[in-house]
């Protein structure tokens, strides 16, 4: 009875995780019925079940269903929190030896991935109050630390601080203040280093022209 309650309490807390992250979600009844981020989570968590028991075949057969019908890969060998919310999630792509927190979400078109065909841990760990943002890519054994975002169609290839916003590719930091960091994100305000690089760069080609025009000019001068 015990097992029972415990799961009916999880899918309380998984639909309640629903309604504080999507403004858009109405009723209980709208979001078991429709939300495929959610029904890729159920599914992942039986098949998980299977392959904690060594039942690899069952596991893998569940997750290519949920694939199939909700456009969300997980392996059933990854490891999740609790609170994990996928928002939309088509594309989510989610691998083996992934590990994530608690109080993550994710975007469509996400990747935690691999970087090659390495054995052993060779996907990336989110930590707690992480977000991954439309489209980002996260490739290789590496952490995102508490409280980070990963901005919308970032490539991340190495680790993240805690209490960090990464953009670009390849990702790079952009803020760390050491303070704790909002989980909504507003994908256009996101500053895009690769931006501010080309503007410095122009910059210093404009002083470099400005000092080869002085020296011509001194030059021409009897």
């Amino acid at each position: 009875m015990k097992g029972v309650n415990g799961v009916f309490k999880r899918i309380r807390e998984d639909i309640d995780t629903v309604f504080d992250q999507d403004p858009a979600a109405r009723s209980s009844f709208e979001i078991i019925l429709t939300y495929s981020g959610l029904h890729a989570i159920w599914a992942y968590r039986i098949a998980h079940w299977f392959y904690k028991r060594k039942m690899f075949f069952i596991a893998r057969a569940i997750s290519q269903i949920a694939k199939v019908l909700t456009g969300i890969e997980i392996h059933p060998a990854a490891k999740i929190g609790r609170r994990f919310f996928i928002d939309h999630g088509m594309g989510v792509v989610i691998g083996e030896t992934c590990e994530i927190g608690n109080n993550v979400t994710v975007f469509q078109g996400v990747t935690l991935g691999g970087t090659g065909k390495e054995k052993g841990k060779r996907h990336p760990t989110l930590e707690d109050n992480v977000l991954i943002a439309t489209g980002a890519k996260v490739l290789g054994s590496i952490i995102v630390g508490e409280n980070s975002k990963v901005g919308a169609g970032s490539v991340v290839l190495k680790d993240v601080p805690a209490n960090s916003t990464v953009v670009g590719i390849p990702g790079k930091v952009v803020i760390r203040d050491g303070k704790k960091v909002r989980r909504d994100l507003d994908h256009q305000d996101m500053p895009d280093p690769i931006w501010e690089r080309i503007r410095t760069l122009e910059t210093e080609l404009a002083f470099v022209k400005d000092q080869l025009k002085k020296e011509r000019e001194r030059s021409s001068q009897p």
